[in-house]
């Protein structure tokens, strides 16, 4: 079910927490003005917003462990 114009409007810029219009009435959705959309695209490219690594626990300078320490030895 979609949903109601109501929950639309009341839900929240997710910058400043005041409400936002609904996508048709509001070109800045999901935030209530251009000024939070430039807000949250200099967090974007300030990296103050970051996405996980699936491999956070390998450094990429480091190679994957095995068994060949690569110089020659069986140690």
């Amino acid at each position: 079910m979609a949903p109601s114009s109501k929950t639309a409007a009341t839900s929240g810029c997710p910058i400043c927490k005041k409400p936002v219009g609904t996508r048709s009435t509001n070109p800045s959705y999901p935030f209530c003005s251009p000024r939070c959309r430039a807000v949250d695209l200099g967090k974007w490219l300030g990296e103050e917003y970051r996405v996980p690594d699936a491999h956070m626990d390998e450094r990429e300078d480091e190679l994957p462990e095995t068994g060949d320490r690569g110089d020659g030895s069986d140690a």
